[in-house]
């Protein structure tokens, strides 16, 4: 689709960059790096605590109503809840570590290909997180909506 946006564009001047920009993105893709590393090692961390978390959490909630019935149903929702958190965390550290391996790849060999492969991925990376920020903001206005309706429903009994 985007490609198709462009196509009748006129042909784009050669873009060159000045030392110091060069020097900019190749800090840029340097702490992007960083903290996708520390990103993708933060999403096993979820994933372990959901599981080990919640199994604890369903042994105990069974132990407590006594049937296990509970315990099991209350487990598996906080798994699959942090299963979710880690997913959507997943995609923006996966997009913020592909956009600085480019990145430092494209600088370290000067190849245009590269810079435009890795500023790609930094539009997917602000694409998801914008996404993601109206589904939230959503979710809130929501929340508040109700919120105001359970206030009004409360204050009229």
């Amino acid at each position: 689709m985007d490609a198709e946006l462009y196509a009748d564009a006129p042909a784009p001047q050669n873009l060159s960059l000045n030392l110091a920009s060069e020097d900019f993105l190749r800090n840029t893709a340097k702490w992007g790096k960083f903290l996708a590393i520390v990103g993708f090692v933060m999403i096993g961390f979820i994933v372990l605590m959901g599981i080990f978390a919640g199994s604890v959490l369903g042994s105990v909630m069974s132990k407590a109503s006594g049937n296990g019935i509970g315990g099991g149903v209350g487990g598996t929702f906080f798994v699959v809840f942090y299963l979710i958190f880690a997913l959507l965390y997943f995609f923006p550290v996966l997009y913020l570590y592909r956009f600085s391996d480019k990145m430092q790849h494209a600088l370290r060999h000067k190849n245009e290909d590269l810079v435009t492969e890795s500023f790609k991925n930094l539009k997917s990376l602000f694409k998801f997180m914008g996404v993601l920020t109206i589904i939230m903001l959503a979710f809130y206005a929501l929340g508040l909506l109700f919120m105001a309706i359970g206030a009004g429903i409360g204050s009229m009994m």
